[in-house]
This record gives C-alpha cells, structure tokens and sequence, in this order.
C-alpha cells in the first residue's frame, strides 16, 4: 500500500504531498476561517460520507466561504480513498476555505490510522472552554484550544482531555463528544450550545439512540458515572478506562454495548 502521508487532494486532482499548494491568501492561514472533516475510510467506502458532507456544507455557509459543491468533496474523498487505502482502512481530513478570488478551495489529507484502542484514559483539560467561537457546532480549522487540550493529555500519558466552561459545566473532549451513564442508568451528553463540537458520530448516535439526551453535565456528574463514553466518526465509540487517574464505571456496561452497536450498524448494510 502506497504511503498515505505522501499524497494530497488539492481542487480536484491528487497530487504529492511535497509539491507546493498553500495560497498566502487562502482564508484557513490568514484568517483561521476554514472548517473541515475526518472521514474514516475502510474498504474503500467513506463511513457516514452524506453526514459529513452535509457538516461540511454548513461550515461553509455559516463561513461565508462561497458556493460549495459537496461533490467536490465527495469527489476528494473518493479518489484519496483508492489511492491511499486500495484494500486497507484509513483516515482522510477535508478542509473549506477560500481565497482572494472567491472560490472555495478543497484539501483532502489521508493518514494511516494509527493505533486504535478500545479503550481510553482521559485527564480533565487544565484549559477553560470559552464557549464556541460560533454558534452551530461547526468544526473550525481555528482549533487552538482543541490542540493545546490535546498536547496536555499527551503529556499526561492519556488520550483525551475533558473541557469544561468556566460555570464548571463539561462541553466536549479535545477530539471527541463525551456521552455519560449516570446513576440513573441513563445516557446524557452535553448541549451543543455549551460550544461543543457536533460530531457526526454524535449526530448519528442522537438519530438512532432515541434514550439518549443533552443535558448538562458537572464534574461530579462524572465522578459518580456508571460509564463515561468518548466518541467520533473515526475512532467510534471508546469507553473511558479512567480519569484523573481514577478508574471509571464499568468497561462491560450495557449501554457500552448499545452505543457502538447502533454506530456500527453502517458497516452491516445500513450506509448513511
């Protein structure tokens, strides 16, 4: 299998990665104005390929990045799909923006996927989540705050790190949606006004898991979890192992099971 990280998808063409491509005036460098996706690619099929590019229709209108045409995209994630992952599984990053001309520029990255455990750790983020830079759930190439969440849990030796608002209230993992299992034996995740971003593994699960709500969620909510699930459209569902170093629920919960089931139901037939 050719090496994923050699090769690019720059409007319409795929080339090599090394080759020049970055304008001085396109929106995501000079601006931060860019939103973009993560695809997980196996069997040469794009998973959830109608939820994201619906996500990336949105980001480019709230944006105001131009007139998009999905098929572009669709069209980025089909030929880096042959090309980088012919008969294995992988992962490929759309991005919107625009440039000084007024058009809408599509980059589609593949990476290998990389380790995939089936479960995670997780530290609370030392960083407070502001709440969203705009409101809708979209998911912006200005992601600073996701990053530097993501070096602390790096440092900390975990995999995710947890974001709560200055009220104390969580609003999403670094790179993940976070659905918890109360007391109650019910499944809660944070609202997405609280500035979250909507996954589409989230979205999905909100479709067919009709139990499952938003809701505020506190630290001691967490603390006193039956489950705590992190999810998105490439990793899936991972139940936490642990936060702050202190283990978490039940990694054999019932509702662990349901989750990734009604997510997995994709790759048994049912495409969205």
């Amino acid at each position: 299998m050719r090496d994923p990280s050699a090769l690019c998808w720059i409007d319409g063409h795929v080339r090599a990665r090394a080759e020049p491509a970055l304008r001085v005036d396109d929106s995501a460098f000079a601006e931060g104005r860019g939103c973009y996706t993560s695809v997980r690619i196996a069997g040469g099929t794009a998973r959830f390929e109608s939820h994201h590019l619906r996500r990336l229709q949105r980001g480019a209108r709230a944006l105001h990045l131009g007139r998009f045409d999905p098929a572009a995209a669709q069209r980025a994630l089909q030929d880096l799909a042959r090309a980088a992952f012919p008969a294995g599984e992988g992962i490929v990053r759309v991005q919107l923006s625009r440039d000084a001309d007024g058009g809408v520029r599509v980059v589609g990255v593949p990476r290998a996927l990389g380790e995939n455990a089936t479960s995670w750790s997780a530290i609370t983020a030392p960083i407070v989540h502001e709440g969203p830079i705009l409101v809708g759930g979209h998911k912006l190439t200005n992601r600073l705050l996701h990053a530097l969440a993501s070096d602390a849990a790096r440092e900390a030796g975990a995999d995710e790190a947890l974001l709560f608002d200055r009220r104390g209230r969580l609003v999403e993992g670094s790179r993940s949606n976070v659905i918890v299992v109360g007391s109650d034996d019910r499944p809660r995740t944070p609202p997405l006004e609280r500035g979250a971003v909507g996954g589409v593994a989230l979205e999905v699960l909100m479709e067919r898991v009709p139990e499952l709500l938003e809701r505020d969620l506190s630290a001691r909510d967490l603390r006193s979890a039956r489950a705590i699930v992190c999810t998105n459209a490439v990793r899936g569902v991972r139940p936490l192992a642990s936060l702050d170093g202190r283990p978490v629920g039940g990694a054999d919960h019932p509702w662990i099971r349901r989750l990734s089931d009604a997510l997995a139901a994709e790759t048994r037939g049912h495409r969205t």
